[in-house]
């Protein structure tokens, strides 16, 4: 079992993974990973076998973060273990990673979202120590 920072040439695996967290198309999950993989964002992956089971993305965000009062913020944008795999720590490994990469970058807090309808999400932020802040409606119109 490794774990690995993705490089343009894990792109296309991780995208496959990622498509299905996101239940979006690999191409536009492939274009966004080719778009972030140079910027305040970093992917790592699970290996096991050299096979990708996981993933968790993670970004730098200078900006406002809900419930933060430092910045910037490390920030959990996505995390994905493929089922067979869950219950294994592969998750929380990926987590450590991601906080070690935040503390390299001056982060001093580490903060993350889900749809409040996701119960399992809310359940694994827990379980990693992330603590409940705030709930949010948000609203659009169209003009």
């Amino acid at each position: 079992m490794n774990i690995k920072k993705m490089t343009k040439k894990d792109i296309v695996d991780v995208s496959i993974l990622a498509s299905l967290l996101y239940h979006s198309s690999i191409e536009e999950i492939n274009e966004d990973f080719n778009n972030l993989i140079n910027k305040d964002n970093i992917v790592y992956y699970v290996e096991i076998d050299n096979k990708k089971i996981g993933f968790a993305h993670f970004s730098i965000r200078k900006d406002y973060v809900e419930g933060t009062k430092s910045n910037p913020v490390l920030y959990l944008e996505g995390i994905y273990i493929k089922e067979e795999y869950r219950n294994n720590g592969y998750s929380k490994l990926l987590i450590n990673e991601g906080i070690k990469w935040g503390k390299e970058n001056n982060c001093k807090e580490f903060a993350s979202d889900c749809e409040e309808i996701n119960v399992n999400s809310i359940n694994f932020h827990k379980k990693i120590g992330f603590n409940e802040v705030n709930r949010i409606v948000c609203f659009t119109k169209e003009i």
